[in-house]
């Protein structure tokens, strides 16, 4: 007769890592049903038990207030970027700069608006704000990266800066629609060339 081995524990995570993997599973769950959203529910999709989201978190608020940080960061749509070979054309690289973005928005705006109909109010703070800025300076620089060097009549980060106003400030009826847009911002409005 063989007996069992005895039944390993998974290595231990630094509280950073554990609250990552908890948030991480926490996400989803939110953006489903904002503040209804059980510590429960958060610890059974985490594979975890729920006094194990205790020992990182103070209470359910931080929690959320960690989901809706994280929806913030841009560290995906940066690396998505990133991953757009340069050996497509100009247009296709930044339609697909686009589309990440939007994608990235949509993320924000799903987390923000389920907290927000269930009632969370976030905390601000300076710091939220100066996350802000660095969010948007690096997507900038990973837009800026899409174009080539010697090709155009501003510098990359200036024509960075243009496209994402552009993209940012365009209706919520996507109009102009992204290929559209980028046709605009690469060639301009006019008909017969430059002016």
């Amino acid at each position: 007769m063989t007996t069992p081995s005895p039944r390993r524990r998974a290595p231990g995570m630094s509280p950073d890592q554990r609250r990552a993997m908890i948030v991480a599973a926490a996400l989803p769950l939110v953006a489903e049903s904002g503040t209804a959203v059980t510590t429960s529910q958060i610890a059974r999709a985490a594979g975890i038990g729920e006094a194990t989201v205790f020992r990182v978190f103070a209470d359910k608020d931080e929690v959320l207030n960690a989901c809706m940080a994280e929806a913030l960061r841009p560290d995906h749509a940066v690396a998505e970027i990133a991953a757009i070979s340069m050996d497509r054309p100009l247009a296709d690289r930044l339609t697909e700069a686009a589309d990440a973005l939007q994608a990235h928005l949509a993320r924000i705006g799903t987390v923000a608006g389920a907290l927000m109909a269930s009632g969370h109010a976030r905390r601000e703070s300076a710091a939220r704000h100066g996350d802000r800025e660095g969010s948007m300076e690096a997507i900038k620089a990973a837009v800026a990266e899409l174009f080539e060097p010697g090709t155009l009549r501003v510098p990359a980060d200036q024509a960075a800066a243009v496209f994402l106003g552009l993209l940012f400030t365009r209706g919520r009826t996507g109009e102009p629609g992204t290929a559209a847009l980028v046709e605009i911002f690469l060639h301009g409005a006019l008909s017969g060339g430059p002016a």
